[in-house]
């Protein structure tokens, strides 16, 4: 799965067309890293992947925040905990999807995962103190149906594979709401450099116990992996320069078409028409509640914009 926004960077002047081009064009990477992925971790442990995966992102983060400052800078957080809690979280993510690849075709895996954004609405109401209305209550439990036409009895086996499609899901979704909590008060190099170094440290601390030796071939499709990786985060930051997020997460359900397809040219596997249907529910359910949330946030900056105006009026 892919590192999202970790707060979102200041944009230069807006350029919508070039950050959607972009948007699409990690995913794609993104997809390759995946189809990459399931190979190796058919050989080699997910933890030793996730490993390397991270050296190359810390290497990455590391590079690219030390060129806008101090790099003990970029570790004053007021919120540390929340930003080691945040890096965890990914790390687990990461591995939950890496052992989710075993099994999991890819084109399921994909359709199931998405439903991050619904769980993400969820879990914003404890973690945000945000307020969910029936509206988008309802859309959400249709995605939900809709991962369960995915899984239907002679659907895609419920088995360690899609359990652990789901907890990466979960975790992902609560990662994305930490997110947002941290970038109200720390800037993106901050979560950047706390991702990098917790998930380099952590992955570490768990891949060495697990290392395999790797041929050539393995080494070369590890590289790979690494590259794809590392340049997918790095075209989504400055995606999120030219556009702003709101305007590109919908181009992220890309993923499932574009999933289908790596899924039946790399190992011949189709996705069947039933579990299509249950992921276009979810990524419609999915649609409908970012388009909720645009039109609330539009609704509230007017409110605070009349609000700001009419303190400028005489009493």
């Amino acid at each position: 799965m892919t590192e999202p926004h970790a707060g979102q960077p200041r944009r230069r002047a807006d350029n919508i067309a070039l950050g959607i081009g972009l948007t699409l064009l990690a995913i794609v990477i993104f997809g390759i890293q995946d189809a990459v992925s399931k190979s190796l971790v058919q050989t080699h442990s997910p933890f030793q992947l996730a490993m390397l995966r991270f050296w190359a992102f810390a290497a990455f983060s590391l590079v690219l925040v030390s060129r806008q400052g101090p790099l003990r800078e970029a570790f004053r957080s007021k919120y540390p905990w929340l930003q080691w809690l945040r890096a965890i979280l990914l790390v687990v993510d990461i591995w939950f999807f890496a052992m989710a690849l075993k099994t999991v075709p890819l084109a399921e895996l994909q359709a199931v995962v998405l439903v991050y954004p619904l769980m993400a609405t969820l879990v914003a109401i404890p973690i945000l103190g945000e307020k969910v209305g029936l509206f988008r209550l309802v859309a959400v439990f249709i995605g939900f149906c809709g991962a369960l036409v995915i899984v239907r009895p002679g659907g895609l086996p419920i088995d360690g594979g899609v359990i652990f499609a789901i907890l990466s899901a979960a975790s992902y979704a609560v990662y994305i709401a930490l997110t947002r909590k941290v970038s109200s008060a720390d800037t993106t190099a901050t979560s950047m450099v706390y991702v990098g170094v917790v998930g380099l440290l952590l992955t570490t601390a768990v891949g060495v116990f697990f290392w395999q030796p790797m041929d050539l071939s393995a080494m070369l499709q590890m590289g790979l992996v690494m590259v794809t990786s590392t340049a997918a985060h790095g075209l989504m930051m400055v995606a999120l320069s030219r556009a702003p997020a709101s305007t590109l997460q919908p181009f992220n359900y890309f993923a499932l078409p574009w999933g289908i397809f790596l899924s039946y040219q790399v190992f011949g596997h189709l996705i069947d028409p039933v579990a299509l249907i249950g992921g276009g529910i979810i990524v419609g359910a999915g649609l409908v509640v970012m388009a909720r949330e645009r039109h609330l946030s539009r609704v509230g900056r007017r409110g605070e914009m009349t609000a700001a105006e009419e303190e400028t009026l005489p009493h």
